[in-house]
């Protein structure tokens, strides 16, 4: 089933995004974790999501460029604990204050439609951590706290008057199936052998006995943001094909009202509200993120 932007519903956009349809790739395996209540693990080295986040997108102009970037929201402002007599979640008090949000781009941004829809697109260079004093681009969260991933297509607009039209130019996905719960070790046992059985990572901790009990449909199905970038500069010795492979981290603060950038030593900053409406004029970050 494919996904309509959120943001379409609410207003017009342009052309080269209002088409844009994303399918969630291991629809049926996300779907198994949801009925579960899916459990993502958060270090402070970071750990990497399984089921991987990963979507085939349709829809796209081939010839317009693209910038695809994540991020992860609460889903309300409340802290759960797992009660094992009852195998269920419930709710333990209040939230802790959201840290700074930030986005994750793909590694591959920006590139052209043509290049986005020819394969399925995947966030395994994405890391979750619980450390707030991160300084590696990952997606800081809190444990026992329930999160929404998203993700955000924006239009790279180089015209000199793009911030007229900035609200156009992005659109945004969310997967009811792909919420979880972030936690620093698994709580749930069902939630600990459907990873066992189901991710190929984790093949040491299978015998013989747990893939026969466990054999889960682990197949791959085909089933407001906008960011400004026109401020940094890349050196023009540095090739575009290196450009592209780097690991891009970013964060964005959801304190403030206006969009404002500092860089810092290779990490991009916003301080924005969480739905900026400025434009993407892509040029580059200067250096790799992990």
């Amino acid at each position: 089933m494919m996904n309509v932007p959120e943001s379409s519903r609410t207003c017009s956009k342009a052309p080269e995004v209002a088409s844009v349809r994303v399918q969630l790739e291991m629809q049926s395996l996300w779907r198994q974790f949801d009925q579960l209540g899916t459990e993502m693990i958060v270090t402070k080295a970071g750990r990497r999501m399984f089921p991987t986040f990963q979507v085939h997108i349709s829809g796209m102009d081939p010839a317009a460029e693209y910038v695809l970037l994540m991020d992860f929201i609460p889903v309300d402002d409340k802290r759960y604990r797992y009660a094992f007599h009852s195998s269920s979640w419930l709710v333990a008090g209040r939230g802790d204050i959201a840290a700074p949000g930030r986005v994750h781009f793909h590694p591959d941004s920006p590139a052209r439609g043509a290049q986005w829809v020819k394969q399925t697109v995947s966030f395994d260079r994405l890391k979750l951590t619980n450390n707030l004093l991160d300084d590696n681009g990952h997606m800081i969260l809190s444990s026992m706290h329930r999160y929404q991933p998203r993700l955000h297509v924006v239009l790279v607009d180089r015209s000199h008057d793009s911030q007229r039209f900035a609200h156009r130019n992005f659109c945004t996905f969310s997967f009811p199936e792909t919420r979880f719960i972030a936690v620093t070790a698994y709580q749930n046992h069902r939630i600990t052998q459907l990873k066992i059985a189901c991710n190929p990572f984790a093949k040491g901790f299978r015998t013989a006995d747990s893939e026969n009990r466990h054999t889960a449909p682990c197949q791959t199905e085909s089933a407001g943001l906008c960011l400004p970038w026109s401020v940094f500069e890349e050196s023009s010795s540095v090739r575009e094909d290196q450009r592209r492979s780097s690991a891009h981290g970013a964060a964005l603060q959801t304190a403030g009202t206006e969009a404002a950038l500092s860089y810092d030593g290779g990490s991009h900053y916003y301080s924005a509200p969480a739905l900026l409406t400025v434009p993407c004029q892509w040029s580059g970050p200067s250096t790799a993120h992990r």
